[in-house]
């Protein structure tokens, strides 16, 4: 069926040249494809992260769910599920994450991977490379001093 209303398309290509050559008639065909895939592309609707103005466009019921930590992080984890989403930033490290209902268990699935990734980055002990620095600059300090001896060696008197 999408086949036949393919196929069945008429466009109408209007061109004012003096004189009819291969070259024009191919650069107003390169025009009219672009215009078609622009209008195509305008006509599809956005999948992933964007914004919270154009996931209410797309008339479908939303819900929302508190988020803090980095929306990063969780773009890896919402990329490998497919979901349609939105982040509104309501304070430092808090997010409103908007979503489609129709797509809750997927945001579910999604959710609950992302937090045990969450979950066991806080597990890992690897301390930065800075406070690793900080903390042996610290040790130096405590450690006491030590005195330079020096001493003359008595000089070999069969040399």
């Amino acid at each position: 069926m999408i086949d036949e209303d393919v196929s069945q398309r008429t466009i109408a290509l209007s061109i004012r040249t003096g004189k009819l050559t291969a070259r024009v008639l191919a650069s107003a065909l390169r025009a009219a494809g672009r215009k078609i895939q622009k209008e195509r592309r305008a006509r599809q609707t956005p999948h992933g992260r964007q914004s919270v103005k154009k996931l209410m466009a797309h008339g479908e019921a939303t819900s929302s769910i508190e988020l803090t930590g980095a929306p990063k992080d969780f773009d890896r984890v919402a990329r490998k599920w497919g979901v349609d989403y939105a982040f509104y930033k309501t304070g430092p490290d808090k997010y409103l994450l908007f979503f489609k209902s129709g797509q809750a268990d997927a945001i579910t699935a999604c959710f609950s991977e992302y937090s045990r990734r969450v979950l066991d980055r806080a597990k890992t002990d690897r301390v930065p490379i800075r406070e690793q620095l900080r903390r042996a600059a610290a040790e130096i300090l405590r450690q006491p001093a030590r005195k330079k001896e020096r001493t003359k060696e008595a000089a070999h008197e069969d040399r």
